[in-house]
């Protein structure tokens, strides 16, 4: 079996942050589909601060609250580099900050779902 590298992407942003009139998270995930990108995930954080941000966090009561965000790419090395390299110059021009890492990781399955038939 042909051993194949992968890295994981990882945005660190703010749930409110925006690319043009899409929400940042929302318009990774759909560049990233659109470029056959494997896998995406966001997960929306409890508690957080950046470099420029005070301390946020959520209360059970309050969904709609500024709170960070992190979106999470896997594929192989790559493709995480050609994607990066596609979408940092609109990450580098947004007004508030993000944080973007790149991390080798060993996939041990990788197992593809069998979608049901419908009748």
């Amino acid at each position: 079996m042909e051993k194949i590298s992968h890295s994981i992407m990882k945005v660190y942003a703010s749930s409110t942050d925006r690319l043009g009139s899409q929400l940042l998270y929302e318009a990774v995930v759909y560049r990233a589909r659109e470029a056959g990108i494997s896998g995406a995930t966001v997960y929306r954080g409890v508690m957080g601060y950046g470099l420029s941000s005070h301390i946020h966090s959520s209360k059970f009561w309050e969904l709609t609250e500024k709170l960070p965000v992190v979106i999470e790419l896997i594929d192989s090395q790559e493709k995480i580099e050609a994607f990066y390299n596609l979408i940092s110059p609109e990450l580098s021009a947004l007004p508030k900050g993000c944080l973007v890492t790149i991390n080798p990781v060993e996939v041990k399955l990788h197992k593809h779902g069998v979608k049901p038939h419908h009748r």
